[in-house]
């Protein structure tokens, strides 16, 4: 098991009494005092890479902008964080930038994407003074037009066009290639910016794609690049379009097992700058500011899912079952996607394997299974066991089946502890309802 704490954060270690410890805090005692499921956070590793994404692409290309993508982990203290770190926010709902506003985060280092924003989402994002809106169709652009002329101001636009590449990722985590509900055809960009550019109160300031997540090649960046910066240039020679900003989106790979390492940052970061700068060269145009949207690559690692282990169930000659007090109400990805997670056993870490086993999540659907087959230490029911790399898309695609209690949330560094997010109650379940 000792052989899998580079998964966890930056922070990992393991104490005299062979327990996990997180930001210097025992894992195992931080379940006694907040129960579990228990997510953890490791503020020491969320700044790192924060600044990690600021220096890659800082120290490659003139005029960058980082934006954290809040999908990956909403969470009102860390978007405190990011805002501290420099960063701006993607959001693609009312709900994200709400909260956002909610924390005072400079609105005008804000960037809305989103493939279906309505009226009011659009009209609450004009209210607010938002950054960039990034218009992900004709609809929403013929709309977001009639709102700046029913309000009298301007707005600063990004058009998503989808760039008909293939990321080599799963096909639910897919949304660059040709056949997808997110962007505007590649073929029609002409027609879209030159629309955009005729109607009153919107800046059209440049273009965005964004192809994937998971993405472990950097060739689909490269090729995505090249086929935005030569529309780009046509439009400046038919139009008079000039690229003033280029919005790569994120999807950048993470580590969740052992098999899969994944790219550095700066791995990305060199490739990535390179094509902009020689692909301008070899066009004319000037370079443009670049704008990278990370999400998942800057918390996943950061965070932690603990259980504590129940039920252990032996079918001869077929498997070891062992059932955790969590599953996919607070991680769906295995379901979802299969998604592949590890995992250890946080108060025995020194203990060698000596069989498989399957953790297996408590809601009532046979895919409820968070890791298959994964050689553990022997267990036993009161066991706590951390997985690591459930910072991204847990938490905020985490739901109430089986009528339970999403999980707290605790930050930790340097052998302290907060409480971001409280465990739900059955108020909070019944809240809603209307009798």
């Amino acid at each position: 098991m000792m052989s899998r704490l580079p998964l966890f954060p930056s922070t990992g270690e393991v104490n005299d009494r062979g327990h996990l410890v997180i930001g210097g805090c025992d894992v195992v005692d931080l379940a006694a005092e907040f129960g579990t499921p228990l997510y953890l956070f490791d503020e020491t590793s969320l700044r790192d890479k924060c600044r990690e994404f600021k220096d890659a692409f800082g120290s490659r290309y003139a005029d960058i902008t980082v934006v954290y993508s809040c999908k990956a982990f909403t969470n009102k203290s860390h978007l405190l964080l990011v805002n501290e770190e420099g960063v701006g926010l993607d959001v693609v709902s009312g709900g994200e930038l709400g909260i956002a506003h909610s924390v005072d985060f400079p609105m005008e280092q804000v960037y809305f994407s989103g493939n279906n924003k309505s009226r009011e989402e659009l009209r609450q994002s004009l209210e607010l003074g938002l950054g960039r809106v990034v218009v992900d169709n004709f609809h929403e652009l013929k709309m977001l037009g009639e709102l700046v002329n029913e309000m009298g101001c301007t707005q600063d636009i990004l058009l998503r066009l989808s760039p008909a590449v293939d990321p080599h990722t799963h096909k639910y985590i897919t949304t660059g290639n040709i056949d997808s509900k997110f962007g505007i055809p590649l073929v029609l960009g002409e027609d879209a910016v030159v629309e955009a550019m005729s109607m009153p109160g919107l800046n059209l300031l440049g273009l965005h794609f964004h192809i994937g997540s998971l993405i472990f090649e950097v060739e689909p960046y490269q090729e995505s690049i090249k086929n935005l910066l030569g529309l780009a240039a046509e439009m400046k020679r038919k139009h008079g379009f000039e690229l003033k900003e280029l919005d790569i989106g994120g999807g950048f790979a993470v580590q969740y097992t052992l098999d899969a390492p994944a790219p550095p940052v700066s791995f990305y970061a060199e490739a990535i700058t390179s094509t902009i700068i020689a692909g301008c060269r070899e066009l004319g145009l000037k370079l443009p500011r670049l704008v990278v949207e990370p999400g998942r690559s800057m918390v996943a690692r950061a965070g932690l899912a603990v259980y504590t282990a129940g039920v252990v169930k032996d079918i001869p000659n077929v498997r070891r079952y062992v059932s955790v007090d969590g599953g996919m109400a607070d991680n769906i990805r295995p379901a979802l996607y299969q998604a592949r997670h590890e995992a250890v056993v946080a108060n025995k870490m020194p203990e060698s394997e000596t069989g498989k086993v399957t953790i297996a999540g408590k809601f009532c659907e046979s895919g409820d299974i968070l890791i298959w087959d994964i050689g553990l230490p022997p267990i036993v029911a009161g066991d706590i066991i951390a997985v690591p790399g459930c910072g991204a898309f847990c938490l905020t695609e985490a739901m109430n089946y089986n009528a339970s209690f999403k999980p707290p949330v605790v930050m930790v560094r340097e052998g302290k502890a907060r409480l971001i997010r409280r465990r739900e109650t059955l108020e909070d379940l019944t809240r809603c309802d209307v009798v």
